[in-house]
């Protein structure tokens, strides 16, 4: 095992998890909808089910990368520690939904019972994760949480999320006395609810890398496209990188290398959360953007050399979506061999080789870096 020779690497991360998060059952149905047309034999388990985070666990406890692994134990949130990012309203109709025995917040997005509490612990594990690295107890920690929370808003529920947990803990990391915090965001879907949290800040940047999906309905307004850049002191620190499908590892590369590396360069930041999907890969039921094991071992290792380089090593990660029960574990454990330094790979991708042309997603990338070239002010800096 050997690191390359221009970074060292970075021995360890800090895993915070909770068993209870387990919980939060979200049932079977048609993909997402829980519905039974009754004409099916086997239905299938909602996408965001327990499994894939149990499979996330066992591959980073037994798996070849569990040396490098320290864990640590997750928390239930504060009710008042949710008020950093949410309305007190907002905060009121998730309690209310709980006691009241579940609530449909939106479309697939089903408040059951053990529910709530399961958000309450992703949120305050998320807490734990960023508080330890402030404090200097470790460089890079890895929230692994669920119910996932990205596109969680101030004011309302959407796309499985409840209670936006990388939203929370950058809020922390600013009133903890972190001048800037960048969020890179690479989770097959828009970020919406991150964005919308700090749409009007110039403190931080929020970069997202997404499936071209735009709009999916009322709880999800926003479209992800690269004309959303942010409001007032805001404007030009919402990055939206939306992706032509199957853009795939070396269209993500040339992502990362010409549009988020640039502006992770210009922000200056003192904190960088990375909020991480393996809904990109190549096999997920809701994604279609085919990045493999190298595609992700490689975001890693980008994400860990800007670390290094602006923010003295510190950095959280965010667990969020990712549905293919096995090859999503197979993901994380790529993506966290990057964020080590670890080379060669520690474990052969079970389904690589998957073709590629990048041809389209270049001119795509190119025409998003002219528009943000012309539009986004510190850019120009």
């Amino acid at each position: 095992m050997a690191a390359s020779p221009s970074l060292s690497i970075s021995h360890r991360i800090h895993v915070f998890w909770h068993e209870g998060m387990l919980n939060h059952d979200t049932g079977y149905g048609v993909f997402d909808r829980g519905e039974d047309p009754g004409f099916l034999d086997v239905l299938d388990k909602h996408p965001e089910n327990s499994d894939r985070v149990k499979n996330m666990v066992s591959i980073l406890k037994r798996g070849p990368i569990s040396p490098f692994i320290t864990w640590h134990s997750g928390r239930r949130a504060l009710l008042s520690e949710l008020l950093s990012f949410h309305h007190p309203d907002y905060v009121n109709e998730l309690v209310e939904a709980d006691k009241n025995g579940g609530k449909v917040m939106c479309c697939g997005t089903f408040l059951n019972p053990g529910s709530w509490d399961a958000s309450l612990l992703a949120a305050g594990t998320t807490l734990s994760a960023m508080k330890h690295v402030l404090e200097g107890q470790g460089n890079i920690a890895y929230a692994l949480v669920r119910p996932p929370g990205h596109h969680a808003q101030p004011t309302r529920a959407d796309g499985y999320c409840f209670l936006n947990n990388a939203g929370l803990s950058v809020q922390l990391a600013l009133n903890s006395g972190c001048e800037k915090v960048a969020v890179v965001d690479i989770d097959v879907h828009y970020g919406n609810g991150t964005a919308e949290g700090f749409y009007t800040s110039n403190k931080v940047l929020t970069i997202s890398l997404h499936m071209d999906h735009g709009s999916w309905g009322p709880s999800h307004p926003q479209s992800g496209s690269i004309d959303e850049l942010g409001e007032g002191q805001g404007y030009g620190y919402n990055l939206n990188i939306p992706l032509p499908n199957g853009t795939g590892n070396r269209g993500y590369e040339y992502a990362m290398k010409t549009l988020v590396v640039p502006a992770i360069q210009k922000f200056d930041p003192d904190m960088i959360v990375l909020v991480l999907g393996q809904d990109s890969s190549a096999y997920d039921p809701n994604g279609r953007q085919c990045l493999t094991m190298d595609g992700y071992r490689k975001i890693g290792q980008t994400i860990l050399e800007l670390a290094n380089k602006y923010s003295s090593g510190s950095l959280l990660i965010v667990q969020e979506g990712g549905y293919h029960v096995t090859y999503s574990a197979y993901c994380l454990h790529a993506t966290l061999e990057g964020i080590l330094n670890l080379s060669p790979p520690l474990i052969p991708d079970p389904n690589g080789g998957y073709p590629e042309d990048e041809a389209f997603s270049v001119k795509v990338i190119d025409s998003i870096k002219r528009y943000q070239d012309e539009n986004v002010p510190f850019l120009k800096v």
